[in-house]
């Protein structure tokens, strides 16, 4: 098959999977955004990889633009209209699309239908619901922001439906979907996972601890984005707690938004043990993560079954153990407590979280069992070799589909 991959953000285990299906003797292309300030995975071509296999950036020739939801969607708009463009190019029989917006998915699947593609949309959360709750969290959600919401609600759930087959990363995701209409018998669920093998475990005493000075520091770490999903403030109020310990750190990767504002308060709190640092070549993660005697993973009330942080998995990759904020119900959540790879407290708890935060620092015992937590959980789930098949099933009976 020829197949396209599309993934917005550029994530590392969307282009494991691409690599898998070039390894079977598909003919693969993988477009991400350039201008989306994100984590990226493994996107530069290695010596090992199948010549049928190749990587493409799509670009606007500039960042696209968080601060202005405006802006933003004519960003996405524009990018949608490059990426039919690709797809129009190639003339894939499969398209997998994952990370975009609904104007990117509703370009792109449209693009897809012309050249007689079957679009295949890999939900990774539910973007309109997900808005629209955040803007009501921060008064927003007036008159003049209903319409834009309602029109892009229609467009998400639409282009769903029309999908030829639809991936989604969470079970939880089927009554919302149901309540919208989608029909169930072409939704697959295969959960997340972190490409084991390229996310590995590594020493704490690693050549870049040690060139930020970390390798005898105890170091709670956040890496990852900041966005609207996430609460910098408990990074500030970690290093506050902390402040007074000379052996600890909070070390942040991460740009953006949220980078930005912990900036400021690191400056105005003089938070001295709060690490500032941009995202990290895909190539030292393993290091930047084994860095972390205590991995960080934070996520807000509104997007509890809406999205689920794929931070989580990479943490488990690295065999690190994870103290996180979400809402217990969510997916990454309850991966956490059925695994025993870490402990997660409801948003809202700060209290919660700064004692639990002290606790663990202060019991490595915990710390070893919840890393080898970690290490069972990426063993049983994180084998490419068994996801891999199981996208190749929703492409051919999409295709069988559309042919028939």
């Amino acid at each position: 098959m020829r197949i396209l991959v599309h993934d917005f953000s550029g994530h590392p285990f969307q282009v494991q999977l691409s690599r898998w299906l070039a390894r079977q003797g598909h003919e693969v292309r993988h477009l991400y955004s350039a201008d989306f300030e994100t984590p990226h995975g493994a996107l530069d071509r290695r010596p090992g990889d199948p010549a049928s296999f190749s990587v493409e950036a799509i670009s606007l020739g500039r960042a696209i633009d968080k601060t202005s939801l405006l802006q933003r969607a004519r960003d996405e708009w524009a990018y949608g209209g490059l990426l039919a463009e690709a797809i129009a190019a190639l003339r894939p029989e499969v398209v997998l699309s994952a990370n975009g917006s609904p104007l990117v998915h509703f370009r792109a699947r449209a693009a897809a239908a012309r050249a007689g593609a079957a679009y295949i949309y890999w939900l990774q959360d539910i973007y309109c619901l997900a808005l629209a709750h955040r803007l009501a969290q921060h008064g927003g959600l007036g008159r003049f922001a209903a319409l834009p919401l309602a029109l892009l609600r229609r467009i998400e759930f639409s282009t769903l439906k029309r999908s030829d087959a639809a991936v989604a990363i969470s079970a939880d995701f089927r009554e919302i979907l149901a309540g919208e209409g989608v029909i169930l018998g072409r939704l697959a669920v295969i959960e997340n996972w972190a490409p084991a093998g390229e996310i590995d475990a590594r020493p704490k005493d690693n050549p870049w601890a040690r060139a930020q000075g970390l390798a005898d520091k105890f170091v709670f770490l956040y890496s990852g984005t900041l966005g609207m999903k996430h609460d910098p403030g408990l990074l500030s109020a970690l290093a506050e707690a902390f402040r007074d310990d000379p052996e600890v750190r909070v070390a942040v990767i991460s740009q953006g938004a949220g980078r930005r504002w912990l900036e400021q308060e690191k400056t105005r709190r003089k938070l001295d043990n709060l690490l500032l640092f941009d995202f990290q070549p895909f190539e030292v993660l393993s290091d930047v993560l084994a860095t972390g005697d205590l991995q960080l993973v934070l996520l807000e009330p509104f997007a509890g079954r809406l999205s689920v942080p794929s931070k989580t998995l990479s943490c488990l990759a690295a065999e690190r153990p994870v103290l996180s904020v979400m809402p217990p119900d969510n997916l990454a959540a309850r991966l956490l407590a059925e695994s025993g790879a870490g402990v997660n407290l409801a948003p809202g708890d700060t209290e919660g979280f700064l004692a639990a935060a002290r606790k663990l620092r202060g019991d490595r015992e915990a710390l070893v069992r919840m890393g080898a937590a970690a290490r069972a959980y990426k063993d049983a789930h994180f084998d490419i070799e068994k996801i891999g098949p199981r996208f190749l099933a929703v492409f051919e009976e999409a295709l069988t589909k559309l042919r028939t």
